[in-house]
């Protein structure tokens, strides 16, 4: 059974594991620590929600929306949505990707954007077919990224 909840700062150490996992996996390019994801995921000016996904109170997942700020490292659009997915490889496609996108979506709704961006590696097989299956569709092209967008 999983269960979702809003991330808190006591999640970050588990939150910082679920994305070495992915490194240590091959499918994330670097690893990351506790500085990185509280600067990342815990920016209150630009949160819109960041959910975990625990079993056994163990987090196995989670999804960042931020709403895009002037400057932003992605270049995506000033009031769009930024989406971020990380789920521990041992979890992946059991669902909980789909789930955490559905409470994001509806935390978007909720803050009035009617755009997401997903800036997705592109060589990131996995999250290429996670954010087409959720809807996303390239909208722009860049060095070493795919954009996707997810109109509201």
């Amino acid at each position: 059974m999983i269960d979702f909840r809003e991330a808190g700062l006591d999640d970050i150490d588990a939150m910082v594991e679920v994305q070495n996992a992915i490194h240590r996996a091959g499918l994330r390019s670097w690893p990351v620590d506790a500085a990185l994801v509280e600067e990342r995921y815990f920016d209150a000016e630009h949160s819109v929600a960041c959910t975990v996904a625990v079993r056994d109170g163990v987090v196995v997942g989670f999804q960042s929306l931020k709403r895009a700020w002037p400057g932003n490292p992605y270049g995506v659009e000033e009031g769009w949505g930024i989406i971020g997915t990380h789920i521990h490889p041992d979890f992946g496609r059991s669902g909980i990707g789909r789930s955490l996108f559905a409470r994001s979506v509806a935390a978007a709704h909720a803050t009035g954007l009617r755009h997401i961006d997903a800036t997705i590696g592109a060589d990131s097989e996995p999250a290429l077919a996670y954010y087409r299956a959720m809807g996303f569709v390239p909208y722009r092209e860049t060095d070493g990224a795919i954009p996707h967008r997810y109109d509201l």
